[in-house]
């Protein structure tokens, strides 16, 4: 019931100042955001590390519409990137990229600039033996991303695309997208959609998910399994053992501050486990969502008001 309420609350500028002038907001938030320096995102990186977690790293902000921060935005992953190269953090790590955040809603030419900023950063993770995915935001968006991403896997072959399961179209994107060497993280969804383009029971959302697992598991590609369903990781390993998987051609998925101890087990399981890192200021949108996504996070927030405010 608090779903929509909660989304909606996501784009509004008033309830942001709101959230943000409760002086007990920032400390309850650090558990789902590392922090907002690159600093911080490489001392979460080192932590995650040292139980053989991986990392992708998300530098926050969306919806941009000035081209001078969305190259602001390039030169924050830029600067992740070499810090997480001279901490030997870099190899195998991947940074998530959010296209709104890196022009593709200037008024002008905002496809063409995201791509070129999005093939910068793009430049800066192969240098340093890192990859990027691309996130996916509201169904809006879809296909300008999918077209980006057609763009940057002509030089960049191992640049990752995340599908919805909510959206009616993503079964027919996963097989898209299943060929050789294509990454793709398979996640529920996070905004508030539509009920023709989108499912809006959890049953067949659920439903959904399953069957775009099937088809990445039998796919030729890198199925990135990003939830933190216990049913849908079963399901998952069983997949993957049915098509004959090993530990190296796929991993699963789950944001920072969510089941660390199931992120540890998977890890030390031998199975590839990587964390869904955010950091930086613009923690608002995110948080939010994370509200939205499950009941137990916003009787967290709450609770942390009550006891820090």
């Amino acid at each position: 019931m608090l779903r929509a309420p909660l989304l909606a609350a996501a784009r509004s500028t008033g309830i942001r100042r709101l959230v943000e002038a409760v002086p007990a907001t920032r400390s309850v938030v650090r558990r789902f955001v590392a922090g907002s320096e690159t600093a911080d995102a490489v001392r979460v990186a080192r932590e995650l590390a040292a139980d053989g977690r991986r990392i992708t790293l998300d530098h926050l902000g969306e919806d941009t519409t000035d081209a001078a921060q969305a190259a602001s935005t390039v030169a924050a992953y830029e600067a992740v990137l070499s810090a997480l190269a001279a901490e030997g953090l870099a190899e195998g790590a991947d940074v998530s990229v959010k296209l709104s955040a890196v022009g593709q809603f200037l008024p002008s030419n905002g496809e063409d600039v995201a791509l070129e900023n999005a093939r910068k950063i793009c430049a800066a993770a192969e240098a340093v033996g890192a990859t990027v995915t691309l996130d996916m935001e509201d169904h809006t968006t879809t296909d300008s991303t999918l077209g980006i991403l057609r763009e940057l896997r002509g030089e960049y072959p191992w640049v990752g695309a995340v599908l919805q399961a909510y959206l009616h179209r993503t079964e027919a994107d996963c097989r898209a997208l299943s060929g050789p060497g294509s990454r793709v993280r398979l996640c529920k969804g996070a905004y508030a959609e539509p009920e023709p383009v989108a499912f809006q029971e959890k049953s067949e959302v659920d439903k959904s998910y399953v069957r775009c697992l099937r088809v990445l598991m039998a796919g030729q590609g890198y199925p990135m399994v990003a939830s933190h369903d216990p049913r849908m990781i079963e399901i998952a390993a069983a997949l993957a053992e049915e098509n004959g998987r090993t530990d190296d051609d796929h991993e699963f998925q789950m944001l920072y501050g969510i089941r660390p101890e199931e992120q540890a087990r998977i890890a030390g399981s031998g199975a590839r486990m990587r964390v869904y890192v955010p950091y930086g200021d613009e923690w608002y949108g995110y948080f939010m969502r994370r509200l939205a996504e499950r009941p137990a996070n916003l009787a967290f927030f709450l609770r942390g008001l009550a006891t820090k405010s």
